[in-house]
């Protein structure tokens, strides 16, 4: 899987020059360097810029086709799931990405990227969770979707109500809705789980290697994340 000589890599980073381009817009949450960098970071799970501590608290803003939402983040809430969040925002991973999963009267799901060579790259770097759970999942707030092991990849989920039944399973909340939640619950809802299902459902392949071109096609209207960055 992944990159498999100098060449291929060449070949990936200029295909993604210009979505990275976006995502190392001016703003707290920049990805390192120029556009090719950034293109050269994403398909590098590896690189020591997945790997920095958030500050203690931090809010992210998400710009979507809905309108704007902002999340702050608490990291004594998850330290390990704040992290994660804080690097994926600012080095661009969710520009672009569509919200794939939209269950009406319990959650939002997103955070498959929708270029293919990206997803390929990322198919085996899934962390185990260490964060323990602290807050409850009420409406508003934010934790890692997780497979049944237990382990995080890139998708986060929003509740739309009060889903305390999700406590004892272990998801950790790292943070919450402050501002937008109104733009959060228009985010289209009329596939449901067709389009793509949960991490546990195992119907995701297909979305991650056609990105979101496939998804478009099959899906097309699915609200996106135009661009997420870290604002604090």
């Amino acid at each position: 899987m992944g990159i498999g000589s100098f060449g291929a890599a060449a070949i990936l980073v200029a295909m993604l020059a210009g979505c990275a381009a976006r995502g190392s817009a001016s703003g707290g949450g920049s990805a390192p360097g120029g556009s090719t960098a950034a293109a050269a970071v994403l398909v590098d799970p590896s690189h020591a810029s997945w790997r920095d501590r958030s500050p203690d608290t931090y809010r992210a803003r998400f710009e979507t086709s809905r309108g704007t939402f902002t999340i702050d983040v608490v990291r004594a809430w998850a330290p390990q799931s704040a992290d994660r969040f804080y690097n994926l925002v600012r080095n661009g991973f969710y520009d672009e990405c569509r919200f794939t999963r939209v269950l009406a009267g319990y959650i939002v799901q997103f955070g498959l990227h929708g270029g293919p060579a990206v997803s390929d790259a990322w198919r085996d770097h899934w962390v185990a969770l260490t964060d323990t759970a602290r807050q409850s999942n009420v409406r508003g707030t934010i934790g890692f979707a997780m497979s049944p092991d237990n382990r995080l990849h890139s998708q986060v989920y929003i509740n739309l109500v009060d889903n305390l039944q999700l406590d004892p399973q272990g998801f950790a909340i790292f943070g919450r809705v402050s501002d937008g939640m109104d733009v959060v619950d228009a985010l289209y809802p009329g596939y449901g789980a067709a389009s793509g299902g949960g991490i546990r459902g195992g119907q995701q392949g297909p979305l991650e290697r056609g990105g979101n071109a496939y998804i478009d096609l099959e899906w097309p209207l699915l609200d996106r994340i135009v661009r997420a960055r870290i604002i604090q």
